[in-house]
Formats: C-alpha cells, structure tokens, sequence
C-alpha cells in the first residue's frame, strides 16, 4: 500500500515539473501580449472611434488679399533704405577707426603728456584759449615730422623706438583728440560770437515806457539824463510815485516859492527798482525826486557813462539810469 501511494507522488510531481517547464510559460505570455494587441487594434478601428480634428481653412477675400498686399508694400516703402546704408558705412568707418587705434604704452603716453604740458607753460597764466589750441596744433605738427623722420633715421627728440615713432605717429594722424582724451587733456572750444545790427538804417529808436501818468508838456523830460544845479528839495528824503508827480513837484514848488527862495526849474528822478548811481556816498533808492535850480542848466551825464570814466568809478554801470527835465515857464 505504501509502494503504490509513494509511486503515485513520484509521478504526480514529475507531471508537475513538465507542466510549469520555461517553454510552455514564454508561450503563454507571448500569446497573451497578442491578444492585448488585437483588442487595442480593434478599439482603434471601431466605428465608435472619435474621429480626427479636422483643420479648418480660412478663405480670405480678393479684397482683403489686395489690402494684405498693400500694406506689405507701404511697409517696404517706408524703410528708410537710405539711413540704413549710412550706418552701415559708418559702422564700417568705426571698425577700421577701432583697427587703427592701438594703445599706446603708458611710458609712451607719459612722454607726451610732460612735453605737451611744457609746451602750455611756456605760453604763461595770462594765455588765452585760442593761443592754447595754437600751441597744441603747433607741437603735434612738429611731432609728427619728427616721428615720420625717426621712422628713415632712427632719431627722435623725444627719444623714441621705431616701433613707439610708428604708433605715436599713427595717433598723431588719425586719432589726435583721443589722445588728448588719454592723457587727460581737455581745452574748451572757442564759440566766436558776433553782434548783427539788423535794423534798418532809417527806424526810428523804439520809446522807452515811462510808468505813471503822462507828464506835462513843461517837463521836457529827458530819458537817461542827469542834470545838475542847487538842491532846492533833497531827494533822499522826497520820493514820488512817479516821474510826473516829481516834474509836477517842481512846478508846483516854483509857483508857490516866496519872495527871495530859490525857484526849481530842474527835476531829476530815479525810475529804477534797483536804485540809481551817483559817484556821491549815497545810496540813492527808487523814486528819488530831487528838485533843482540852475539859470544854465548843465548836464552832468547823458545816455551812457564813456569808458574812460568807468575806469575810475568801477560801480558806474553802462548806461545812466536817471531821467531829468527843464521845466519851460
């Protein structure tokens, strides 16, 4: 009973081993993966497939083709060909401009520097800056024979190599005011500034406005001039608001004078906010009147102070800030 049982085990578990063998699984397997393939395939074709995107194509209109067409051509009319060439000119002038700049040496930028700026203090403090500029044109010219001579003679005033002659010559030439810019030289420029008179021979000069009421006709009023005489009415303690209320002052004065008292027949009055020169010590301030008499008047100073007399009163300005009349009976 045992054999029998013992050989049934034995041959169970030699079936068992065949059945699970590596071939029969691989086949399985791959037959497995085929029929996953055939029902993705089968998905793919069935007629309850969502069906592609269709692109849908814009139509435009002859009309707005032609008005495509247009602005494609406007645009193109609008370049401006011109300036593009132009800066493509000058991008190539910089580029052969940045090929002939080289660096100089700093011993070589020193040398210059020292003789440059004793070139300048040979000219003196008092040297203007057009005599300046001179100066400067002058010593490049002289260098720049001198290098061209030490390139054939391998002489230099400044004690140069042929290859420092060749560059400073080089700069000399085409880069000059970046030069002057290394080594930290800057002169101003000269603007030249000329005054045109182009007014017409025969137009007559514009009126000055004189603020305030009209003055009387007996005034005879005088712009930018000063007349002398003896003070009848000090105008540092007398102001009016204006040159008539000054002349009517005057007029007023002579009229109501008594008997032996000095009659004013000159009135002199300052119309100017910032007051007005006298070569006196006083400061004389805006609407100042002073009243006068003199039997022949004289002018003291009339439309412009001379030059000479600037000179000597350095506070006198230009022209004489003053007005005056002499009053007519």
């Amino acid at each position: 009973m045992a054999r029998g049982i013992a050989r049934a085990a034995s041959f169970g578990g030699r079936a068992t081993a065949g059945w699970l063998s590596y071939r029969r699984v691989t086949v399985a397997v791959c037959i497995g993966n085929l029929v996953a393939a055939l029902l993705v395939l089968r998905s793919l074709t069935s007629p309850f497939a969502p069906a592609p995107t269709r692109v849908e194509v814009v139509q435009y209109t002859e009309e707005q083709i032609r008005r495509v067409e247009e602005s494609i051509r406007i645009r193109r009319e609008a370049e401006p060909v011109e300036l593009v060439q132009a800066v493509k000119k000058l991008r190539k002038v910089f580029a052969r401009e940045e090929k002939r700049r080289k660096e100089l040496p700093l011993e070589l930028k020193q040398r210059v520097s020292y003789d440059i700026v004793g070139r300048l203090h040979d000219l003196g403090d008092n040297s203007s800056v057009i005599q300046q500029r001179e100066a400067l044109e002058t010593w490049r010219v002289e260098t720049l024979k001198d290098t061209k001579s030490a390139s054939s003679q391998n002489t230099s005033k400044l004690g140069l190599s042929n290859e420092d002659a060749r560059m400073l010559k080089r700069s000399l030439e085409f880069n000059w005011h970046a030069l002057l810019e290394d080594i930290g030289l800057w002169i101003p420029v000269v603007v030249p500034h000329t005054e045109h008179d182009d007014k017409p021979e025969n137009e007559p000069e514009e009126e000055e406005i004189i603020a305030g009421p009209p003055l009387n006709p007996q005034c005879n009023a005088e712009l930018h001039a000063d007349y002398g005489g003896a003070a009848v009415k000090w105008g540092l303690t007398h102001h009016k608001e204006s040159a008539a209320d000054c002349c009517q002052a005057c007029l007023d004065q002579a009229k109501n004078a008594k008997p032996g008292e000095m009659k004013c027949n000159i009135w002199v009055y300052c119309p100017s906010e910032f007051g007005c020169y006298s070569p006196d010590k006083y400061e004389h301030k805006h609407q100042e009147c002073w009243l006068k008499q003199d039997d022949r008047p004289k002018l003291n100073f009339k439309d412009k102070y001379t030059e000479s007399y600037r000179d000597s009163h350095p506070r006198a300005p230009v022209v004489v800030p003053w007005m005056s009349g002499v009053t007519s009976a």
